[in-house]
């Protein structure tokens, strides 16, 4: 089965899809009765609006099912937000994923080294996916060492794919327009195998199941 990990696109598809909301998005769809595949996070671009009251906003949403992963959230070194303010509102959505037993969906942008001093002091139980991982091979190493899994999208240095395990490996569209069925040849491709062994999703399943 594919899935999709992580999309801003709102369209049908024909596979399983964890579509990202924006907060306003959420305040509706968490309203209503709208099936599927869901992620919500502070984005660090806008860690600066972490406040009490959004985060009990997303608090209470992950009562749902439908809510399968938090995120994106994360580190971004190239945003006008100071560092320290980024890494308080991931640090609350790292402590809420381990309470809701929820994975995140990380967005990191040349704070690697941060993002895994992080992982190292929380020693965290739940998934992490840094999500639109392009960055060469030597980085992909240092990822799954600490206990990340890496997912991939339309644009990816091959070498980082080629070494990235299976049941470490993931795939997304993102923004891109590109079908996800599209994006798991290219990288059944890169790893010698058929792409109905791509096991991406594997964690969503049973969330799948229930929808």
């Amino acid at each position: 089965m594919f899935v999709d990990i992580h999309t801003h696109n709102s369209f049908t598809t024909d596979v399983p899809a964890v579509r990202n909301l924006t907060f306003q998005e959420a305040e509706i769809l968490f309203s209503s009765n709208e099936k599927g595949l869901f992620s919500v996070g502070i984005h660090p671009w806008h860690a600066d609006l972490f406040s009490a009251t959004l985060f009990a906003k997303l608090k209470h949403w992950t009562k749902s099912k439908r809510l399968v992963a938090i995120g994106e959230c994360g580190l971004d070194k190239h945003c006008n937000i100071p560092l320290d303010v980024q890494q308080y509102a991931f640090e609350q959505q790292i402590a809420l994923s381990e309470q809701t037993e929820k994975p995140l969906i990380i967005h990191c942008v040349g704070c690697f080294n941060e993002l895994f001093e992080i992982k190292k002091k929380i020693n965290p139980r739940q998934l992490w996916i840094i999500h639109g991982f392009r960055a060469k091979p030597q980085l992909a190493m240092q990822a799954l060492k600490a206990g990340c899994a890496l997912s991939f999208g339309e644009h990816f240095n091959e070498e980082s794919v080629r070494l990235t395990p299976l049941e470490k490996l993931y795939v997304e569209t993102d923004e891109s327009q590109t079908p996800i069925s599209e994006i798991y040849r290219h990288i059944a491709q890169i790893k010698s195998t058929d792409p109905d062994f791509l096991i991406a999703g594997e964690h969503f399943f049973s969330a799948v199941s229930t929808l």
